[in-house]
Formats: structure tokens, sequence, C-alpha cells
């Protein structure tokens, strides 16, 4: 079968593969559609296991089924997550399922970016859903990042009449926008550097747009009647964001760091400042299957409207034009790669 092999972000070439073979428990799935991450193009995080196959936000069609799976057929339409917790842990007991040690091990064959994929038997278990007739092929790719979202701002407490700021107004922040305002947040800001992106944060419900070069917290407060926000979410790596968050949060208010930074890098934090405005700092890491379940309910019933987002499409062939333009970040959104175009 044909696959998008990753070699580095200016290096993906289309190759000929092994076709996954399927065992007792597990599935075959054949991949209509397959977006491209940021995650994807964070070459720190890539390169030192290239070349491999990438892709983890799926929706596809089972065609095989191994011996003892009864929950599904040849012709479901489905999401697979590529990240599954093995729900028996101390970690998972205790909700925290995205420390879970097999959750960091599990993956499917070989990727997204290919044909078709093998499904092993426990991210068909823990890691596979019917997808609704409302939801499309490329919503479904939206449903992995969705959950993502969703599980960070359980963790944040982000909860109706809030005032929240979110920083990087990429795929992850619109999707931020749309959550909260979905959720019932206040008022919704967002910020950044791109003015493609701030027109998209303001078209996704952002009460106010903010140039990230500019004062953030300053223009926060003029846009908040005087006051900083309680929320704050970073969805972007750039260091003076997270300078910015610290600048605009409210006292006894939460940081939500979304998104993660190289391993080297080292972020100064204004102690004094954080320990009396008494600000809680949290993190938030992949998706699980009730966040999942649920970030399919919010797009089959258009709560998140996702496809609006979507603003380019290309088969395997064309899989490094896909590249190019997240690794660039300027005009493009959500990027689909559709292995049977």
């Amino acid at each position: 079968m044909k696959a998008a092999v990753y070699y580095n972000n200016h290096d993906v070439r289309l190759e000929e593969v092994p076709h996954p073979e399927i065992g007792a428990g597990e599935l075959l799935v054949k991949v209509i559609a397959s977006g491209i991450c940021g995650s994807d193009v964070m070459e720190w995080y890539r390169i030192k296991k290239a070349p491999r196959i990438l892709g983890h936000e799926i929706a596809g069609e089972v065609v095989e089924v191994g011996g003892g799976v009864s929950e599904y057929k040849p012709g479901d339409r489905v999401f697979v997550t590529h990240h599954v917790p093995c729900n028996e842990c101390d970690y998972c007991k205790a909700g925290n399922h995205t420390a879970c040690d097999t959750l960091h091990s599990t993956n499917f064959d070989p990727g997204g970016f290919a044909e078709y994929l093998r499904v092993p038997a426990i991210n068909v278990r823990n890691g596979t859903i019917k997808l609704p007739d409302e939801v499309s092929f490329d919503e479904g790719t939206f449903v992995e990042p969705l959950g993502c979202v969703i599980r960070g701002q359980r963790i944040a407490g982000i909860v109706p009449g809030d005032n929240v700021l979110v920083i990087g107004s990429g795929i992850s922040g619109l999707m931020h926008i749309r959550l909260a305002k979905a959720k019932g947040a206040a008022k919704v800001f967002a910020t950044d550097i791109n003015p493609y992106r701030l027109d998209f944060a303001r078209r996704s419900g952002a009460d106010a747009v903010i140039d990230a070069t500019d004062d953030v917290a300053a223009k926060v407060k003029e846009a908040n009647g005087g006051q900083l926000v309680n929320k704050v979410i970073v969805c972007t790596t750039a260091l003076q964001a997270f300078e910015q968050a610290f600048a605009s949060v409210e006292r006894t208010g939460t940081l939500l760091l979304f998104a993660p930074t190289d391993p080297e890098v080292r972020i100064p934090l204004p102690l004094f400042d954080l320990y009396f405005k008494l600000v809680n700092i949290i993190f938030s890491y992949a998706a699980v299957s009730e966040d999942l379940v649920e970030a399919i309910e919010l797009i089959k019933t258009k709560q998140v409207e996702v496809t609006d987002m979507i603003t380019h499409r290309f088969g395997l062939a064309e899989t490094q034009q896909g590249f190019d333009l997240v690794a660039r970040a300027e005009q493009s959104m959500k990027v689909i790669i559709e292995p049977h175009r």
C-alpha cells in the first residue's frame, strides 16, 4: 500500500510499505481522512524516530475484523485514537488517564498518513468509536484534537460565566474559543501575531482579538471593564506568551498550559506575583474515551462547528505540501490528508 513517510518537515515521501495484517481482537481500517496536527511538525519531537508514518487524527471505515471482535463489522464508520490508557493502573483509577504508562506506549500501525492501518486490540477496546451518520469523515478528524481541548477545559474548571483568554489562535486555540463559548463563558478574548488567525478567532466567537505584539494584559483590561481574566489558556510555545499569561490572570485565577515546549526550554516564573495572586497553574495532555465521546456529540449537534476550519485537503502524494502549510502556520488552519483521493 502507499503511505507518506516522514523523514523531516521538508522531506515527506510517498512510498510503498507493507499492507498491515490483523490478528485476533484487531481491526483493519481504511483511512478516509487524516488531519495534520501541529505536533506532527514539531521536529524536535518527531525527527528522533524518523523515518516513520505519522497521522493520528483519523477517521475511516472498517474493512476487516479479527477473531473475537463483535462490536464492529466491515463497513462501520469509525474514529480511532492512537494513544489509549489501560484503565486499570492507579493513575487511571484516579482519573489521571493521560499519565498512564500504557497510554504513552500505545499506537496504531502504521499511522494515519497511509491507505490502511491496523488497530491493536487494546485500541479497539479503549479507543475506537463509531461515527454517527451526522458526522462526516472530515469532521471525524477533529474528534481527537477537540477531545484534548475538552479534557483541558474540564481540568481547568471552565464554567459558565468565566472570562477566558486564549493565547495563540491556531487550530487548538480556535477550538478552545468555540468550546468555551459553547460552555457558557461570559467573555472570551484571543491573541495571535498573525492577522489571518486573529480573523479566524473573531469568526470563532472571540469577543475581542488582541495583537500579541501589544501589551496583552492592558488590552484585556480595556476589553473587560478594567479587570483581568480568571482563566488563561496558552496554546503556543512562544516564550512571550507565558509572560503575557502570567500578567493577564486575575487573583485566584487558573492558567492552563496547553502546548508543550521543547524539552530544553526553561521558563522563569514571577513567583512573587503568582504567590500573592494565588494563581493555579495546570497542564493537560491528550484525551481518553469520555473526552472523545463528548467531542463527537458536540460535533454531531453542531455545538462546536468545525468544518469551516478546514482550509486544505490533499491526497497522499501531496502530503509534503500539507506539512509545509502547517509548519509555516500562515494562511492555513486545518489541513486534511485523504489517502484514497
